[in-house]
């Protein structure tokens, strides 16, 4: 049955199957295949992944639970119901498997890796990675109550709602340390140990992810990890949590912690002269624990490092590929674009301080005072451009367009590249093909296998899918939402996702309207679908025009009837953040 308050839009037009659609459908069906096998392979029953389970930066956690990664995304796009099933009993699997590891030396977790289901302490970066599956799970499974309690939970490590997890300074809207967690935050400075794990025998036995080839060399690679207390723009990726939570139960207490931490970065950042800081001290001052340096901080615009394998420099200023996730979770509570200038202003600011050397103009991706004095450094060719597709994707603004020069699929949106989809979705499926032949010939065993060992070949990689599909930012691995226009809904079996046959294509995104193609593949059987305004329903629209004819289907959602062989190119006016984002089904609304 279709959701009987939405206006319903039929489609008679015979399409013949373009070859996008069945590539399309081609490829839904066959990350659905090689997940199971992938699971087979990687899991055993209980969901514990065959591997030796170890805490730290390396191959910790995050890492067992990358293993799932885009696996709620396929589901949510359309993959088949087994995959959401695999993907629970996984996530279970490695929720016990990490409570029950337990670290000998490293202090914060001797207790048990996870606590509360929760990493004990740890930092956003990975924290981002390891949950990025699970932040999505509400896509397609919001009623579960498992899902739901553990949302709520998150959420309330960084409300001073559990005595045990104290992170955050209501007064000065502070997380107190970039690592933090069910145990609270880490107030004190780390050590390489704290991000390296226990000792283990590495030659002969593991390949390590960073190169190292000794346990000395895994706790070099982390020695001067050591400045976390305070606060840091990596925990804004923390934010999801509340979004996840308000999208669930539409509590105001989520809403507002978000945008009341979101704003206190914007404040920061202004104070800053536009430039984020990455380390606020335990009294607020920007700097405080650093030294007065607004660029300290772990993972902050200052942070060079040593190789100790090469002894080559390593620049791993990489907070803002988490930051960001704060300004767009607080854009989809508000609508207010004053997030998406703050990012946009912090590109800017960074591109501003570019120099002509050797000839040629550069453009710096570091500042600090590693080389003696304080300056901007790490110069690159290309300008600063992290987070320069989102900004353009929120704000819609062709002044935003102009660091997207070679974006294939943004050249797709705007007519100079019609062989995307066919080349991008033929590429995916040449990476699950590749990856399931390397899977096939890993015999390790699994006291030989580290928990990041298979995370390059799973075979869930719906990055293409999401953009041609959704018309949508790829979730990836840093832990935020899904910001899409299109959302797919199978009225008849009552679940998230495209139903089986059908195939969409998003051709066409401006800041009020996007235009997409439906077509059945199915010749013989009519197929339904909901097509649902954003991820979250946070968009509205407004009418639809298809084949001549201009319908009003002003509302968050409306129907499809797709005739056997039938298809059509649908343009909907559409404003941008003009609902509450939820988690609700479109006939639960």
């Amino acid at each position: 049955m279709t959701n009987n308050t939405d206006p319903t839009i039929a489609i008679n037009t015979p399409m013949p199957p373009p070859h996008w659609a069945l590539l399309e459908r081609e490829l839904l069906r066959a990350q659905a295949d090689g997940c199971r096998e992938f699971f087979d392979h990687y899991f055993d029953a209980r969901g514990y992944l065959l591997c030796v389970p170890r805490w730290g930066g390396d191959d910790g956690p995050d890492d067992a639970a990358e293993n799932l990664l885009n696996w709620t995304m396929l589901h949510a796009l359309g993959g088949r119901d087994d995959i959401l099933a695999l993907y629970k009993i996984g996530w279970e699997g490695h929720l016990q498997q990490y409570t029950e590891a337990k670290t000998v030396e490293v202090p914060m977790a001797r207790d048990g890796m996870y606590y509360k289901e929760f990493p004990v302490m740890f930092d956003w970066f990975h924290n981002g990675e390891g949950f990025s599956a699970f932040f999505l799970q509400g896509l397609s499974d919001p009623h579960d109550r498992q899902f739901q309690a553990r949302c709520r939970r998150y959420a309330g490590f960084y409300m001073d709602e559990d005595a045990q997890a104290l992170n955050y300074d209501p007064e000065r809207k502070i997380i107190r340390s970039m690592i933090n967690g069910s145990r609270g935050p880490l107030l004190r400075k780390a050590t390489g140990l704290d991000w390296a794990g226990d000792p283990i025998e590495i030659e002969g036995r593991f390949r390590l992810g960073h190169g190292e080839r000794s346990y000395a060399e895994m706790v070099a690679h982390f020695q001067d990890y050591n400045d976390v207390v305070g606060d840091h723009p990596i925990n804004l990726a923390a934010t999801i949590l509340h979004l996840n939570a308000y999208m669930l139960t539409h509590e105001e207490k989520y809403r507002s912690w978000l945008i009341d931490y979101v704003d206190s970065w914007v404040e920061r950042t202004q104070q800053n002269g536009g430039i984020i800081p990455t380390n606020v001290g335990l009294d607020g001052v920007i700097g405080g624990e650093c030294g007065g340096r607004w660029y300290g901080g772990v993972y902050g615009w200052g942070f060079t490092v040593t190789v100790p394998q090469t002894g080559e420099l390593a620049h791993r200023t990489y907070f803002h590929t988490r930051a960001l996730h704060g300004f767009g979770n607080a854009l989809l509570l508000t609508g207010n674009q004053r997030y998406v200038n703050t990012w946009r202003g912090v590109i800017d600011f960074v591109n501003g301080n570019a120099r002509e050397i050797d000839g040629r103009l550069m453009y710096p991706n570091a500042y600090g005072d590693y080389f003696g004095a304080e300056d901007w450094y790490d110069f690159q060719p290309q300008p600063f451009s992290s987070g320069a597709l989102e900004v353009y994707y929120w704000s819609m603004d062709a002044a935003d367009r102009k660091l997207l020069a070679d974006d294939p699929w943004i050249q797709f949106l705007e007519g100079s590249n019609p062989n995307y989809p066919q080349e991008g979705l033929q590429a995916d499926l040449a990476k699950v093909r590749g990856n399931l032949a390397e899977m096939r010939m890993d015999t390790a065993s699994p006291d030989t296998r580290l928990s990041d060992d298979m995370n390059g070949i799973n075979p869930a990689a719906t990055e293409t899918l999401t953009q041609l599909m959704l018309g949508g930012l790829p979730t990836g691995r840093t832990g935020g939402p899904l910001h899409c226009r299109l959302r797919y809904f199978d009225p008849e079996r009552r679940r998230a996702g495209i139903p089986e046959d059908v195939a969409a294509l998003v051709e066409r995104l401006s800041a009020d309207s996007v235009t997409v193609a439906l077509v059945n593949t199915n010749q013989v059987a009519a197929r339904r679908l909901t097509v649902q305004a954003g991820a979250y329903a946070e968009h509205q629209f407004r009418t639809v025009d298809m084949d001549g004819q201009s319908f009003a289907v002003e509302g968050t959602s409306f129907n499809v009837e797709l005739a056997p062989g039938c298809g059509a190119r649908l343009q909907i006016g559409t404003d941008r953040y003009a609902n509450q984002p939820t988690f609700a089904f479109p006939w639960r609304r």
